[in-house]
């Protein structure tokens, strides 16, 4: 089986060696760090591949799914109509609403009086999100009133995040653990896959802007079969037969978000792709044929043959970005030690964001540059791996936590 990965993250670098396990992968584009694998620059849908798995929110929700099945290839990603989970958080709670799935009261705003108005009569923690695509950067959650006043003033105005953020859902705060569990659905059938937990912010202790992902790790102690279990069938289920009643054939992944509240989980978000960096910590646990569980997935025909089984081992990931990550990351630095890091027992390094600078060297290119990933027996072994890789590598002005998996059991 020929395998097109569509993307250039740390989570398609990630999902490229799972499948190269038993099929051979093209990714387009990729990026220049991920040695070894073909890439390509042809427009996803010009490749020839037997499969095409879609990394990137962005591409689903333009319709590169539905163009690629116009032509007769077989995708792993929803369509268009599908992608609006992602693609509008006001469009994502109405069908939670219609589907009576648990989830975070929210009301959604266009407007800047009247959503001020709202916010003034919520007791605090204020969230604010923007209800389009934002690159995981546009959620506000703060305990200032003012500061989220400012939030949705700037994002209304189009200052923040342009279109995405002209319309703002605000939401009420929860309180408890948060976790992501993804599931791999069939249009009918969904298998979860090991839960994992990601830190937002930049800064250890959970301080500093919210970003893409600072680091994440699997599995999560909080979040056992049973919890997973509530997910799947009080969230997951729910949610893919109410798009199954809009006429959505959603193949792909379901990724929720999820706080465990002293209600039982509720739903803070739907994403339609795998998560990033989960994916670093998800894949290299995924046991088995992971080619033939996306393309079982991609025809409708899921069976128990295909339910993804997970290594007893634990993974932990932790982020490097670029000087200046998040607000204004400075690319073209020089990476050293990548194959000092990549020799380490137990480490894997993806690459996220990494381009070709002057004699062939590698150099950062976007705002996270590297996912390293420990893996080992136990959740502390697997960081001490991680955090022993990552040392490996530097660059000037390098952002890395130093505190990933280090408190488990929420945002330290």
């Amino acid at each position: 089986m020929r395998v097109c990965v569509v993307g250039s993250g740390g989570r398609e670098h990630a999902m490229a060696a799972a499948l190269a396990r038993s099929a051979d992968v093209v990714l387009a584009p990729g990026n220049p760090g991920m040695d070894g694998f073909e890439r390509t620059e042809l427009p996803p849908e010009r490749v020839e591949a037997d499969l095409w798995v879609v990394g990137p929110e962005g591409p689903l929700v333009e319709g590169l799914a539905d163009r690629v099945r116009a032509r007769g290839g077989l995708v792993y990603g929803p369509g268009a109509d599908g992608a609006r989970l992602e693609g509008s958080k006001a469009w994502m709670k109405d069908l939670l609403f219609a589907a009576r799935v648990p989830a975070a009261a929210s009301r959604t705003f266009s407007e800047e009086g009247p959503a001020l108005e709202h916010l003034r009569t919520l007791p605090g923690p204020w969230v604010v999100k923007t209800d389009g695509l934002a690159a995981g950067k546009g959620v506000l959650v703060t305990t200032s009133r003012q500061e989220a006043e400012r939030d949705i003033k700037a994002k209304l105005s189009g200052r923040a995040f342009g279109d995405a953020g002209r319309r703002v859902v605000v939401e009420e705060a929860l309180s408890g653990l948060e976790v992501s569990v993804h599931a791999v659905c069939d249009g009918r059938r969904a298998y979860p896959l090991a839960a994992a937990q990601d830190y937002k912010r930049v800064g250890d202790g959970g301080t500093g802007a919210n970003t893409g992902g600072m680091g994440c790790y699997s599995p999560v102690p909080f979040a056992d079969d049973e919890v997973v279990g509530q997910v799947m069938e009080r969230a997951v289920l729910p949610t893919l037969h109410a798009l199954r009643k809009r006429g959505v054939d959603y193949r792909g992944t379901l990724y929720a978000g999820v706080m465990l509240t002293e209600d039982g989980p509720k739903v803070l978000e739907f994403n339609v792709r795998f998560g990033d960096p989960e994916a670093a910590v998800i894949f290299p646990l995924w046991e088995g044929d992971v080619a033939a569980c996306l393309a079982a997935a991609a025809e409708g025909a899921l069976s128990d043959q295909h339910e993804p089984r997970f290594s007893p081992d634990a993974a932990v990931c932790v982020v490097l970005a670029a000087h200046g990550y998040p607000e204004l990351p400075r690319t073209g630095d020089p990476v050293e030690g990548l194959e000092d890091a990549r020799a380490v027992p137990g480490a894997r390094v993806y690459s996220a964001g990494l381009g070709q600078g002057r004699q062939g060297r590698l150099v950062t290119a976007g705002g996270r540059a590297l996912d390293v990933v420990g893996t080992g027996p136990t959740l502390g072994e697997a960081r001490q791996v991680a955090y022993r890789a990552a040392a490996c590598v530097s660059w000037p002005g390098m952002v890395m936590r130093r505190d990933i998996a280090d408190a488990v059991g929420g945002e330290p």
